[in-house]
């Protein structure tokens, strides 16, 4: 895609007949002035926007509107001030509009070197502009210059064409380039309608501090043009014209769905599938291994019905708490953090494109964190019962997302028992050191349940405030020394080298 974007043109026509008609009618004389139609024109642009459910005031960011016709200064963005939510480098917005019997409307929003929650959506450009115009033989619009290029999603490149949605995890949805074009008519009068939102984020759960429900919207334009009745007469009966659309390039027009019907956690509209359309390479060929190390059990309970997200998405394999959990493959770990649902969670991509959620830790490894690549076998982070699961006996929440069901977004899972099945138990796992702990030298994985989190185990948080747990989790700085093998440097890594797989 060329940077000044492609040329997407819809016009609206009178055919010949019509404007011929229309032409005799002025010339018999002039109408009442309740025949008469008003030119318009409105435009108004933004660089982001941040929509609360139920309602709520938006934040809207750098927005310019016309009339009268606004510009909007070029400077840097962040929300909340750390960035955590929204950065971008450099933002600009500009809106014009203007009207007699022919009535014209622009916006632009252009936005530099952007990022989304702590990097987990990033693009270089993203820019959204509409142009549209009216008179009384015809009305146009086109979304020259609306581009997003070098976007990365979850840590892998995305296309960005139009209308494209790409499943954010568990948390959430995004929708590129969502464009809508309606040429209207009033009295036989054109008019046309053009708008265009650059990057949509969806929240189906709790995310980056925003609440679920919430949508951010960056690179947002829109223009409503309508032409007038000519100043010199108007016709007694207006024609009704037979309206035309051609293109020079075909649109690609999209409208935001009724975000009631989305798919997520309580409302899951795909019922379960047990096995998948295709997986390549199969999930059970060599470089799977099991996600737990140490004694544990699971049954399948896949498909079971859950009153928070509809149906259970995975399996719970139950082991003891502190029990290490292990990628299961090769691959890059991605939205590690927080939800009220999964507790302390993490997905990994494995280099098929093949997505693994883990749910419900009770920490995480020292460097476990958005983007990091692992090796199957490498500890990630460690059994617990954080989330929706307090209370509940210790398990690891285990589901697999398929590349080749992906476009399904969260309900795109398989039952995993037969995988997990299959996959090779470890008998050793290297580790030489997590949060605040350090084993013997020598040593491999610790007793299940033994790991030391910080300087004390999470037995000092509270399962009644989620609060304490992360708080209990969080790195600490300045450790003592832990005795004999112990180590003060928290930066230790997890190895990668291979692994006895016997």
């Amino acid at each position: 895609m060329a940077d000044n974007g492609p040329v997407r043109r819809l016009r609206l026509g009178l055919p010949l007949a019509a404007l011929v008609a229309l032409l005799a009618a002025v010339s018999a004389g002039a109408s009442s002035s309740n025949d008469r139609v008003s030119a318009s024109a409105s435009a108004n642009a933004s660089v982001v926007s941040i929509v609360p459910p139920n309602g709520a005031t938006p934040t809207i960011i750098s927005a310019a509107a016309a009339p009268p016709g606004q510009k909007a200064p070029r400077s840097p963005y962040s929300y909340p001030s750390d960035g955590s939510v929204v950065s971008v480098a450099m933002t600009s917005a500009s809106a014009a509009a203007q009207w007699a019997s022919n009535s014209t409307g622009k916006a632009a929003a252009d936005l530099t070197a952007v990022s989304l929650f702590g990097g987990e959506i990033t693009a270089d450009t993203v820019a959204a502009h509409v142009t549209a115009a009216a008179a009384p033989a015809d009305a146009t619009g086109d979304y020259t210059g609306t581009r997003v290029l070098g976007l990365k999603v979850l840590g892998a490149e995305v296309a960005a064409a139009p209308g494209t949605q790409v499943p954010l995890a568990d948390w959430g949805t995004l929708t590129v380039l969502d464009e809508t074009a309606a040429p209207t008519e009033t009295k036989g009068m054109p008019g046309f309608h053009l708008a265009v939102t650059a990057l949509q984020v969806h929240l189906l759960l709790d995310h980056g501090g925003l609440t679920a429900g919430t949508d951010v919207l960056l690179g947002s334009a829109r223009t409503a043009v309508q032409a007038g009745t000519p100043a010199t007469a108007a016709p007694a009966t207006p024609p009704a014209p037979q309206t035309t659309v051609s293109t020079t390039t075909t649109p690609t027009t999209t409208t935001t769905p009724d975000r009631k019907s989305k798919r997520g956690p309580g409302l899951s509209l795909v019922p379960p599938r047990r096995e998948p359309n295709k997986v390549h390479p199969p999930l059970t060929a060599g470089g799977y291994v099991f996600p737990i190390y140490g004694p544990s059990s699971f049954i399948d309970s896949f498909g079971a019905p859950r009153a928070d997200v509809s149906w259970h998405h995975g399996d719970d394999i139950f082991a003891p708490l502190g029990a290490p959990i292990l990628a299961v493959a090769d691959g890059t770990l991605f939205s590690v953090g927080w939800n009220d649902i999964g507790g302390l969670r993490v997905w990994l991509r494995d280099t098929a494109g093949n997505e693994f959620y883990f749910a419900h830790l009770s920490a995480l490894a020292t460097r476990t964190a958005n983007g990091v690549p692992v090796q199957a076998g490498d500890v990630i982070g460690f059994v617990g019962n954080t989330g929706d699961a307090r209370g509940t006996p210790y398990h690891l929440h285990f589901e697999i997302h398929p590349v080749s069901m992906l476009y399904l977004g969260y309900d795109g899972a398989v039952d995993p028992t037969k995988y997990l099945q299959a996959w090779a138990r470890l008998k050793d796992v290297p580790i030489t050191g997590v949060v605040g702990w350090a084993p013997p030298l020598g040593g491999h994985a610790p007793k299940a349940g033994a790991i030391l989190l910080q300087s004390s185990d999470i037995s000092t948080a509270s399962g009644l405030d989620p609060a304490s747990l992360r708080r209990a989790v969080r790195p600490a700085t300045g450790l003592q020394s832990l005795g004999a093998g112990g180590s003060r440097d928290t930066r230790v890594r997890v190895p990668s080298r291979p692994l006895d797989r016997g």
